[in-house]
């Protein structure tokens, strides 16, 4: 079932990880290919990406996808050994960036953007989404919110995404492959979430728009 009317313009950004350390298959990305194929409806143009484990590509890519599409949401998903469910993170950090990506490389400053604020929130209320989706009949897969995206790819990445876009990304982090969802259950939440923040981004921007015109 599409999205309604209000959707015609979306332009959306889902980008996953590649392999790195014991993932040799990212479940990251397998979720964002299941999730490509179901699709968000023909009222959105859906670009999907593959980033690689590696601060300095992370530095040049994300600008670029900004840059390139000017997307509403950029939604990054990547993959977390101890998650059991797919976990909304609510924020970014700036600081403590300390583990060698995959070409053994690691910021002298251990920052994100030297002299940005420690931590950035997303526009979208991950709460609510939650919520939204957890009564979603016949999903299967657990939902759960974090304040902690971990310090290193994913919650750079995140970090670097919200400061770029004034807070109009988010991360979802899902569980190894098989531990416990198919890469096909994980692309059927991925389709779930990011319809609800599309839903709530709309409705946000509603509210700017009265608040506009009545002042």
């Amino acid at each position: 079932m599409d999205q309604p009317d209000k959707f015609k313009v979306n332009i959306g950004s889902l980008a996953g990880f590649g392999p790195f350390g014991e993932h040799t298959v990212n479940a990251s990305w397998v979720a964002v290919q299941e999730m490509k194929k179901l699709g968000l409806g023909n009222n959105v143009d859906l670009h999907v990406h593959e980033v690689p484990v590696e601060y300095q590509k992370v530095q040049s890519l994300v600008p670029s996808l900004w840059k390139q599409f000017h997307p509403r949401l950029i939604v990054h998903v990547g993959v977390s050994g101890m998650a059991t469910t797919v976990t909304l993170e609510k924020c970014g950090r700036n600081h403590g960036y300390k583990g060698l990506d995959n070409s053994s490389f690691c910021p002298d400053s251990q920052c994100c953007i030297v002299g940005g604020p420690d931590c950035i929130n997303s526009v979208i209320d991950m709460e609510s989404v939650c919520k939204r989706v957890t009564a979603t009949a016949g999903l299967g897969v657990a939902v759960t919110v974090s304040k902690d995206a971990g310090r290193y790819l994913c919650d750079f990445t995140y970090y670097t995404s919200l400061y770029l876009s004034r807070g109009r990304s988010a991360f979802i982090h899902v569980p190894p492959l098989g531990k416990p969802y198919s890469g096909e259950e994980l692309g059927r939440a991925l389709q779930a979430i990011i319809r609800e923040m599309l839903e709530l981004l709309d409705q946000a921007e509603d509210q700017i728009r009265c608040q506009q015109h009545i002042h």
